[in-house]
């Protein structure tokens, strides 16, 4: 970059006319240092193997004081077009800063599903931006946020829009460059990298650019000082550089000193130690006899940017660079306040001796920050056995949450936001729990780590101890995002499988089955814009839109085919007779139909049916409610209704459903605002406040509120008041959203028959209940239970193609291909959503009661209980599963004209209550007996019992019966 003198307030100068006569190309320059220093255009392709889906520009400050990019953008022209800079979507940068050797990526926007996610995230991520050429174009830092109306070729640039450039790179066939010639040719597969990290800059962009394999670097990238060499360490790098004095001799546990940094940043040392674990970028050396003090590590991390030439068990010594290593963004809290103490830019590395052990220290879980701190980069055995609380990112980045004493549960799950308990589970959490990674910054390893029997790795699983190295770091793929301690494992990892997999949900009683379930945005329109029908060029509805970019599922109709297969299977056995579905695609009536169709291909044709579209609509947004039913087991009475109140952009959907028997409950289906994608702090009701219930809370407890009232017009419309309430409310059972709900009379079903721990899904390592069952109809609920096979199951297994290989060519899918990992998807219910479904199970019964006379009884079509009271009743129970219920002998001399064995039952309790006989088999000890006469089967009451001088009291006869199909355990209640 060539540089000329600043004007005050740092206004650039325009270019001396005589530095450009004679060039076919021009440079330009900035006083601040800023440069691009690589360049990707090979992403947004629509066809090939381009390495990655995204375009992307990486900055880098080689200058030695931070420059803000506010008012700054990022212009682009093609080769040799007639276009402008101005006319190819200008890309103003946010107003940050990046500090000197500090990197700065941009991610241009695409569609295109070719290619990989870029390897660390991307500092900046605009929804629009230029679309670059893989091969050649223009691409241009400038002072300015608005659009060069020129491009250096056939529209030249004016001396004062050359001033605005503070850098550019030529590239390809470009009429516009720097110096000389334009830097080469790239492709989908090749970027441009500017020389030495970024630091070289003779203003001739073909000697500073060359072509290489694509390599983003990031924020939380090494620093890279190009005066003194790098400050780069540990897993990434960090900040300190060489004094260029000699080394100081210190030991390991010097240069760790007893507080959370460093007292020796920026030094340059020589010391000794064993190496312990070797990782892509580095070692781990540790000080085998160490200083006994337990505040200081005995480790370190030797940063080598390349893999390392020495072995585990090498005594060596060698010098260099003591520097601080933030992993993640420099304004991360999570990570800014707490770096890794490494050793850079090594040399002089010598093996001083072979096969040298170092004894590993024992730590014990749970362990605050400072005990962990006081071991970092030192090899350990932990002997607590540990539990996997997460393994959302074990395929993506091998890495595992692991918990001492048991699962990580939510807070807010269990106790009210913000409370004390709240905030102490919270804190206890944090001390439970490490993050197990597998060494290697690799993203979508082959080989998936820890994959156990099934391909599974279940959260709840086992490991009875670990050995180790201690390192701090991210926890996710955002340099912004949490960060955790971490253990680099140096033996295997052997898991036991604790929480087994179950191939139908728990029995949850009742002779109506209800259950919730997030499938997980199952449309039938995908990414790419083909349908399930064979379309092409479609969209999908987000508001007023229609594009392909709005569909949030299945990007082509062989991931589509995998994740219908997984649901059907989920929904096949669960066997509810009403389902309510969320994140259905709001295209109508079709998505829900391809499921159903689906469905009943795999369980019995017509099995099920969709309840049909609601009159009042189905909201904006690109997903939906819906309900799906067995018309054999209940008929919808009347029609579905929806809430489309402005709070719910997906609007409540309810349907009043009747069994056989005439019974009828009523069913509404909730998805509540996400506590994703937070609104500014300006917005206190809804910006997260900082009691566990992150953003839109204010959001959540409006939609709570209406729905309760939108209950009333359903209750009042079905001329019943029994509800059932369930879908994904995105709020845990203690969390405001759900307390309005109870506080209104409606009871957490979850709660009351699944205890405190119930949950649905894991996030950050916690489990807790998004999805939910509540109901004002306890007398009717048998039983709730949450079918735990998508929360514990890693995503590496689900349908998704993305993030599971070394490669996203085509070829990585085809059998041939060798160096592609292991696919673990299978064609089971288990990851077929990122939620647990939730089934209820209720007991819809027809009481018909007699008089005290003798009457006759006859039943409904569906399941009945029949007591007919004093005096001789005759009884028909009629179709279903019926119970004739007996209190009194005075009950007595009934006849049932058609009692089924196995399918009706006789309820004797409370008669055998009056005369002493409860907690027996009375049929055992005589006070029942089942005697066969020319009518059929008739029981009778013997009120003492064979031994008593009482008689045996006739009570009913089962006309057509006989005694030996009576099965007493089955066939009455006792």
């Amino acid at each position: 970059m060539f540089r000329i003198p600043s004007l005050p307030c740092s206004t650039l100068r325009p270019l001396s006319a005589a530095i450009l006569l004679g060039l076919a190309g021009l440079a330009h320059a900035s006083s601040s240092g800023l440069v691009i220093s690589q360049v990707y255009g090979g992403g947004a392709a629509t066809s090939g193997a381009p390495t990655f889906r995204n375009d992307y520009v990486e900055l880098f400050n080689a200058g030695t004081a931070p420059v803000s990019l506010a008012g700054l953008s990022l212009q682009y022209a093609s080769a040799t077009g007639t276009g402008t800079f101005a006319s190819n979507s200008v890309l103003a940068l946010p107003g940050v800063s990046v500090q000197p050797g500090q990197y700065y990526l941009v991610s241009l926007p695409t569609t295109s599903t070719l290619g990989a996610a870029l390897p660390v995230a991307a500092d900046f991520s605009p929804t629009s931006g230029p679309n670059l050429s893989a091969s050649g174009g223009k691409v241009a830092l400038v002072n300015s946020p608005s659009g060069l109306a020129c491009n250096g070729g056939s529209a030249a640039c004016s001396t004062a829009q050359l001033g605005l450039i503070m850098d550019l790179v030529g590239y390809g066939a470009a009429n516009f460059y720097e110096g000389s010639a334009a830097a080469p040719t790239a492709s989908t597969t090749l970027a441009l990298l500017r020389a030495t990290d970024g630091c070289t800059d003779t203003n001739v962009n073909a000697s500073d650019f060359a072509t290489g394999t694509p390599l983003p670097r990031h924020s939380g990238t090494a620093l890279k000082t190009c005066s003194g060499g790098s400050t780069g360490g540990g897993t990434g790098g960090g900040t300190g550089g060489g004094t260029g004095t000699d080394a100081q001799s210190v030991t390991i546990p010097q240069i760790q000193g007893n507080g959370a940094t460093s007292p020796l940043v920026g030094k340059k040392v020589s010391t000794r130690g064993v190496v312990t674990k070797l990782l892509n970028n580095g070692f781990y050396l540790q000080d085998p006899t160490g200083d006994g003090q337990p505040d200081t590590s005995d480790g370190i991390f030797v940063f080598t940017s390349s893999a390392p030439t020495v072995s585990v068990g090498h005594a060596i010594t060698l010098s260099g660079t003591v520097a601080e290593f933030n992993t993640g963004a420099a304004g991360n809290p999570a990570t800014a306040t707490r770096t890794v103490t490494q050793l850079t830019s090594p040399s002089a590395i010598t093996v001083v001796g072979e096969n040298q052990q170092v004894i590993p220290t024992v730590l014990t879980l749970p362990a605050t920050s400072a005990q962990l701190e006081a071991h970092e980069g030192m090899l350990v055995t932990i002997d607590t056995q540990l539990t996997a609380s997460q393994n959302y990112f074990q395929g993506r980045f091998g890495q595992v949450t692991l918990s001492a004493q048991g699962r990580l549960i939510k807070p807010t799950n269990v106790h009210r936001p913000g409370s004390a308990d709240a905030l102490a589970m919270a804190a206890s959490n944090a001390q439970r729990q490490i993050l197990l990674d597998d060494g290697t910054s690799a993203q979508n390893p082959a080989k998936t780590p820890y994959i156990g029997a099934d391909n599974t790795l279940r959260a709840g699983d086992t490991v009875d101890s670990l050995t180790g190295v201690i390192d701090f770091g991210l926890s996710t793929s955002s340099n912004t995002g949490l960060a955790s301690y971490k253990i680099h494992p140096t033996q295997p990892v052997n898991f036991t499988r604790a929480n087994v997999r179950t191939t139908a949900p728990a029995a949850v009683g009742g002779n109506v089955k209800v259950a919730s379930f997030n499938v997980l945005n199952y449309f039938t329109t995908f990414t790419n814009g083909q349908t399930a029908s064979g379309q092409t060029g479609q969209g999908c509805t987000l508001g007023g839109t229609v594009s392909a970019s709005n569909c949030r599922g299945a990007d082509n109709l062989d991931e589509f085919l995998r994740q219908r297969t997984k649901i059907v299977k989920a929904l096949a056995a669960l066997n509810a007779d009403v389902v309510g579905l969320m994140e259905i695609q709001n295209n109508g009536n079709t998505a829900v139909q391809n499921l159903v169709d689906a469905l009943n291909a795999e369980v019995g044709a017509n099995a099920y049916a969709s309840i049909a579209l609601p009159a009042a609509g189905t909201g904006t947004d690109a997903i939906r409610l819906a309900m799906i039913y067995k018309p054999a087991a209940v008929t919808p009475a009347g029609a579905p209704l929806s809430d489309t109140h402005e709070v719910n952009s997906r609007p409540t959907l309810a349907q009043t459903f009747a069994a056989p028997n005439g019974e009828k409950f009523s069913v509404l289906v909730n998805h509540f605002k996400s506590k994703g994608s937070c609104p500014s702090s300006s917005d206190a009701d809804n910006a997260d406040a900082g009691d566990g219930q992150g953003c839109w809370n204010g959001k959540r407890v409006e939609q709570a509120s209406r729905l309760l009232a939108f209950m009333q017009t359903v209750t009042a419309t079905a001329g019943d008041t029994d509800v059932v309430v369930i879908g994904d409310l995105n709020a845990y059972g203690k969390e405001d959203p759900v307390e309005v709900l109870t506080a209104a009379g409606l009871v957490n079903l979850s709660e009351a028959f699944e205890g405190s721990q119930h949950y649905s899904y894991v996030f950050d390592g916690e489990a807790g209940s998004l999805d939910h069952a509540l109901s004002n109809a306890t007398h009717l609920v048998t039983g709730v239970a949450h079918w735990h096979i998508n929360a514990d199951e890693p995503s590496i297994i689900d349908y998704e193609r993305n993030f599971k290989r070394p490669s996203a060519t085509a070829g990585c899918y085809v059998s041939t291909e060798t160096s592609c990992s292991v696919d673990l998807y299978s064609a089971t219910p288990y990851r077929s959503s990122d939620h647990d479904p939730v089934l209820i199970g209720l007991n819809l019964v027809k009481a018909i009661n007699g008089s005290t006379r003798g009457d006759t009884l006859v039943g409904t079509a569906g399941d009945d209980r029949l007591t007919g009271g004093e005096g001789a009743d005759m009884l028909t129970g009629g179709a279903g599963r019926d119970v004739f219920a007996y209190a009194s002998l005075r009950d007595a001399l009934d006849t049932i004209t058609d009692f089924a064995p196995g399918t009706d039952r006789i309820d004797l309790s409370a008669l055998l209550a009056t005369v002493g006989a409860t907690g027996t088999d009375a049929v055992a000890s005589g006070r029942v007996q089942i005697v066969d006469t020319a009518s059929g089967a008739q029981i009778r009451i013997d009120t003492d019992g064979p031994a008593g001088p009482a008689a045996a009291r006739p009570l009913v006869m089962l006309r057509g019966v006989t005694a030996g199909q009576i099965v007493p355990a089955r066939d009455l209640i006792q």
